[in-house]
């Protein structure tokens, strides 16, 4: 696998992945609705390419809209993606 560089402020693949698990998504269903390529998001997703920083943005503001909350590293406990509560 390639080691990508992502810039974790916006969206990182386990962030995306986790995302689309806690809403039943399928990399279909997000591409649809974020109107990004399914390929784009399924490459992105195995880390064998990082998309435009737009593609992110939309892809996160799409699951942030849909419920997702996406942790950063900042908040002390690490990277990662819940539920709104």
């Amino acid at each position: 696998m390639k080691n990508i560089e992502v810039d974790a402020k916006i969206l990182t693949p386990s962030q995306s992945r986790a995302a689309r698990a806690l809403l039943g998504w399928s990399q279909q269903q997000l591409a649809e609705k974020a109107e990004v390529a399914k390929q784009t998001l399924a490459d992105f997703e195995r880390g064998a390419r990082t998309p435009y920083d737009r593609t992110l943005r939309d892809i996160r503001s799409t699951l942030e809209d849909a419920g997702v909350l996406l942790l950063d590293s900042e908040n002390g406990l690490g990277v990662g993606a819940r539920l709104k509560g």
